[in-house]
Order: structure tokens, then C-alpha cells, then sequence
């Protein structure tokens, strides 16, 4: 049985709207955020596929395949990992090793076969419906120390999350803090 782990780059006060351009991975040369990166590659080698709902896949598949000076390592490894997308109306992903998923329970036959973790990052309104199923296993949150006091947030109002018990926590030169939260 695989995991499924949401990855989230998060603000303290929960925010996961990153449209306002609070975050950056290994772009910002001011900051030195390489033990980040060393992170996320850690993380990488645990997973053999990525899961995206349709919005974010189409915005990552825009972007990433067409970067040719990427120094952190992220285009080649989401070029070569498997890449599901859940959607009712996409037809062809139109990216290499993508598969699309029309709905979750073909997510829970996915996460019954032999497999590294499967992870999933951004897609909002997808991770809420996994809340929602409880077909998390697991939560990764680098905690950036900005307040932007409005915007998408992980948790919505009223969601039902079972107890989490927190298995690592690990601060990075930036300020930025992982919290690793297991739910199962």
C-alpha cells in the first residue's frame, strides 16, 4: 500500500495561495536555500509519482517542461516521475508519463498497489476533497514565516481531519520550518 502525501508550502497563519508570490524554491539568490532543496530531493527519491487536480497540472505542465536552466533538479525529476491528474473533462495530459484519474476511487485502487509514496502539491481544491475522503496519510508543511492574512487556505472552515501526530520537525537556514504530520 503507497502513502499519499500532501506537500504544501504554507504560511503560519495557513494561507496556500501562492499567487502573491510569498515563497521561493532555490530562485531567490539572496537567500540561501539549499538545505531546502536538499529536502525536497530527500523527499523525491520516497516518491514515484506526483498527483495534481487539472488546474495546477495544466499550470505545472505550462511551466515545467519548458525550463532549460532549472539548477535545482525539479524539471528533470517531474519530467521523469509518473504525474496523475484527477479530472472529469481532461481527455490526453499532454505530458510525458501522465495518467488521468476520473475520480478518487480510482486514486484508492491506485494507492492499494505496490509503490513508493504518491505526493501531491498546490492543487487546492483537489486536496480539500481528499480531506474530505480521508485518503491522506500524510501532511508535509514548510511553514514560511509570512502572514498574509487572506487567500486559499489548507484547512477549511469546518473540515473534519483526523488527529495528527507529528513525526518530525526541522528548521531550514531561511527561517522556514518543515512540520511532518502522520494521520494514520
Amino acid at each position: 500500500m503507497r502513502d499519499l502525501v500532501i506537500t504544501e508550502n504554507i504560511t503560519l497563519d495557513g494561507v496556500i495561495d501562492a499567487t502573491a508570490g510569498w515563497f521561493t524554491v532555490g530562485d531567490d539568490e539572496s537567500v540561501d536555500q539549499s538545505d531546502i532543496l536538499d529536502e525536497l530531493h530527500a523527499h523525491t527519491e520516497r516518491c514515484d509519482a506526483v498527483l495534481f487536480g487539472r488546474a495546477t497540472f495544466e499550470d505545472m505542465r505550462g511551466y515545467w517542461p519548458l525550463q532549460t536552466n532549472d539548477r535545482t533538479g525539479i524539471t528533470d525529476s517531474l519530467n521523469q516521475l509518473r504525474k496523475y491528474v484527477v479530472s472529469r473533462t481532461m481527455t490526453d495530459p499532454q505530458w510525458a508519463n501522465s495518467v488521468v484519474l476520473r475520480n478518487l476511487d480510482e486514486l484508492r485502487a491506485l494507492k492499494e498497489q505496490p509503490g513508493k509514496d504518491i505526493v501531491s502539491t498546490g492543487s487546492i481544491h483537489l486536496v480539500h476533497d481528499l480531506i474530505a475522503a480521508d485518503l491522506i496519510d500524510e501532511f508535509r508543511l514548510f511553514v514560511y514565516p509570512v502572514v498574509i492574512g487572506q487567500g486559499a487556505r489548507l484547512f477549511e472552515e469546518g473540515a473534519k481531519v483526523p488527529p495528527l501526530k507529528l513525526v518530525e520537525s526541522k528548521q531550514f537556514r531561511s527561517g522556514v520550518v518543515l512540520l511532518r504530520y502522520r494521520t494514520r
